[in-house]
């Protein structure tokens, strides 16, 4: 039996993504520890076996002094733990779990599930992230990608090694059971459906836009916007959508097969992902999929199979996207959503990822 000890930041993506691979190693025996801030689905996890340790953690803030706290906190509760392995997930619990790994000299699984806002657009903060990526992976036992482009990107940056251990995952993977395939809507009417966290970075701005243009020539066409709101200028400017009625906002929502079941297509126009999580669950369920050509986003899509691309932060290409999906036949369109569960079926099922993951701690 081994002691792990789980890094993370939030107990909600804890729960919804890693805990099969939680439940896989509580069943093989080991001793799980997750560390993060509390929340309402710590107790769930604690049902399945888990031991907690709450740690404050600010996932988007910028003060050292703070981040300065969480490595101190991570040092110190990885010496009081005295775990055989840690894992962890996302930029902080990356970075400063990494580092306190490496002092505290216990092996390490990091799994980098994006490069994040900052690392994307942030230029200020740009050097000091590379940097401090550089001295927390320095001597990681193992480290799992969601998609080829951000490992390259890592290695070129120096980041990790030629000779570091790496494995490809398809992100944390589908529940392909939840997620199951439901037969494509009877309606002539074509919806598309974002789903994301209302950002930017999502391609929120760029939907809105391709929206109002394909309005313009397919005036029944419907779109759907669903997710959280995290900026006060993006609420204003769906409500102003919403009330011209060329989309509906549906807000934050639990439901999400039922959401998708009634889509045409899922569209996530993202300038780029780890995985793209709400991708593979809309192909589980067997939608066709639009997205961006870009490192997270493509590895989802064989392109003119279960979907179609588009280019990133361009509303008049991802216009034709959606075009060139509305004037297929009924049955292309059926055919493509079987292709998505198929590819689901073959690539983005958990039970893959989770036995990855299985066999990375046997080889540690």
């Amino acid at each position: 039996m081994k002691t792990i000890l789980i890094l993370s930041n939030h107990h909600l993506y804890t729960y919804n993504l890693r805990k099969e691979v939680i439940q896989k190693l509580i069943e093989l025996g080991h001793r799980v520890i997750i560390a993060l801030p509390y929340g309402e689905k710590v107790e769930l996890l604690k049902d399945m076996g888990c031991e907690f340790i709450d740690v404050p953690l600010d996932r988007r803030g910028t003060n050292p002094i703070t981040d300065f706290r969480l490595l101190l906190a991570y040092k110190r509760i990885i010496k009081n733990v005295n775990p055989d392995m840690v894992f962890t997930y996302t930029l902080k619990p990356n970075l400063y779990g990494g580092i306190a790994c490496r002092l505290n000299k216990v092996k390490a699984l990091h799994t980098v599930t994006g490069l994040g806002t900052v690392f994307v657009r942030n230029v200020k903060y740009k050097n000091i992230i590379v940097l401090l990526n550089r001295i927390a992976f320095k001597n990681s036992h193992m480290v799992a990608f969601m998609n080829n482009d951000n490992e390259k990107l890592y290695k070129d940056l120096g980041i990790i090694y030629p000779s570091q251990d790496t494995m490809i995952v398809a992100g944390s993977g589908v529940n392909l059971d939840r997620f199951k395939f439901q037969d494509y809507p009877n309606e002539k009417r074509v919806k598309f459906t974002f789903i994301a966290r209302v950002l930017k970075d999502k391609g929120i701005e760029e939907f809105l836009s391709a929206a109002q243009k394909i309005k313009e020539q397919f005036c029944d066409t419907e779109f759907e916007v669903v997710g959280f709101v995290d900026e006060e200028k993006y609420k204003k400017l769906l409500d102003e959508f919403h009330k011209k009625k060329i989309i509906k906002y549906l807000g934050k929502r639990d439901d999400m097969p039922k959401i998708m079941a009634s889509s045409s297509c899922i569209v996530l126009p993202s300038y780029g992902e780890g995985r793209g999580t709400v991708l593979q669950e809309g192909a589980s369920v067997g939608r066709p999929l639009i997205t961006c050509d870009t490192y997270g986003c493509r590895d989802n899509i064989d392109e003119g199979e279960n979907g179609f691309l588009c280019k990133v932060a361009d509303s008049n290409s991802l216009a034709e996207a959606m075009t060139r999906f509305i004037k297929l036949t009924d049955d292309e369109k059926k055919m493509m959503g079987k292709k998505s569960r198929e590819k689901a079926e073959k690539e983005f099922d958990r039970n893959i990822v989770v036995q990855k993951y299985v066999n990375a701690i046997k080889n540690i």
